[in-house]
């Protein structure tokens, strides 16, 4: 992927491509890269830099993705397990489980006294479920030192790790119930009360009681500037769902949708354009960040539980990143452990990462960082939405 071409100076387009065309014609013969530098496409395909006199050549898949080259990095670097291959449903890339959960979420018997909270995988989920949970339920501190994934349950989470052909292999294996059959068990804590109901699902795959509003819940939508979302959505699967590729690859998956829960923008947009229903907040990520007492306040009105000044200070402080990463009830290094003990996974790390504003500068290449731009500026013409 990184061909150094000792030349200096060069600046024509041509020129460059007529170098590498016969420099490495022979190592061309089966890339794609071959054909665009064949056919002279514009560099706007690939990534060109000078750095000491050495011209390097860097095959871009960002824009030109190939289908079946992405559907083998998903299968050699994406699988496990748990995790046996993927299905597109209604255009969405999904864990084959889904397609035995599919129906009875469509299908799923809507209250409207639950909360929803929705979101891209990454963009500050676990944040604002921590937030609705506590507001709804008047800070209760105590009740809350109760495993958020029994507080507020992940709907379709089993089909992200399908447990149950290790488990007749290994019976010392025991995964929590919110995981093993994430179904059954919302059912179970629905017939208990209202609860506070977390879904990666976008819009399309959503209960049709949801997506006619014969129903209407509260949903609380939080979106993630893109770039941030695939950092952490990199260090997210590697950690918790078994990625092993390398980040270059994971970046093309994120623009090409294929990954978990994408197309990106088809999950972020459908929920942007119905902001304005009385029964969805649309909030971003950024905004906690600059301002969290104010998003409390808003989400408090939000589900008409307005908190007073001191209870939106002491909120504050329990949901500070700090507080978050060193809280066992919502870092959910219990599912990490169990993953490590039984060599599930085998990457170091935590689940709470940095939680930072614009960490892609620090991580991201300049190209790459151009190419997401260039995709978030197309996908968004048209849209009033802004990072």
């Amino acid at each position: 992927d990184h061909l150094p071409v000792l030349v200096k100076g060069i600046n024509d387009r041509n020129v460059i491509i007529d170098f590498v065309w016969h420099r490495f014609h022979y190592q061309f013969q089966s890339d794609n890269l071959y054909k665009s530098v064949r056919r002279k496409i514009w560099l706007s395909f690939l990534s060109i830099s000078f750095e000491f006199g050495a011209f390097n050549l860097i095959r871009m898949g960002l824009f030109a993705n190939n289908n079946s080259d992405l559907e083998n990095i998903l299968k050699n670097d994406f699988t496990s397990t748990f995790r046996p291959g993927y299905i597109t449903v209604e255009g969405v890339t999904m864990p084959k489980r889904f397609e035995e959960l599919r129906e009875d979420i469509y299908n799923w018997d809507v209250k409207e006294e639950d909360v929803w909270i929705c979101s891209f995988p990454k963009t500050g989920t676990t944040w604002t479920q921590e937030m609705v949970w506590m507001i709804m339920h008047n800070l209760d501190f105590i009740g809350g030192e109760a495993n958020l994934g029994v507080r507020s349950p992940f709907l379709e989470v089993s089909a992200l790790f399908d447990y149950r052909e290790f488990k007749k292999e290994n019976i010392e294996f025991n995964p929590p119930a919110f995981l093993d059959n994430s179904l059954k068990f919302v059912r179970d804590q629905s017939m208990k009360g209202p609860i506070c109901l977390k879904t990666h699902l976008p819009w399309v795959l959503l209960p049709k009681e949801i997506q006619n509003q014969i129903k209407l819940p509260k949903i609380i939508y939080v979106t993630r500037n893109p770039k941030d979302t695939c950092i952490s959505y990199y260090n997210h699967s590697r950690l918790m769902e078994g990625y092993r590729g390398n980040f270059e690859d994971f970046c093309r998956l994120f623009i090409a949708g294929k990954l978990p829960f994408a197309p990106y923008w088809d999950h972020i947009l459908p929920f942007w354009e119905r902001r304005d229903l009385p029964n969805i907040l649309f909030l971003k990520y950024e905004e906690l960040i600059h301002d969290l007492p104010s998003v409390i306040r808003n989400v408090a009105n939000f589900l008409d539980r307005p908190l007073s000044c001191e209870q939106v200070e002491v909120l504050s402080s329990h949901l500070s990143f700090a507080s978050m990463k060193n809280n066992p009830a919502v870092n959910y290094e219990m599912v990490v452990d169990l993953n490590r003990k039984f060599n599930l996974i085998e990457c170091e790390g935590s689940f709470m990462r940095s939680g930072k504003v614009g960490d892609y500068k620090a991580k991201m290449a300049p190209e790459i960082i151009e190419t997401f731009n260039e995709w978030t500026e197309k996908n968004l013409n048209g849209s009033s939405l802004k990072y």
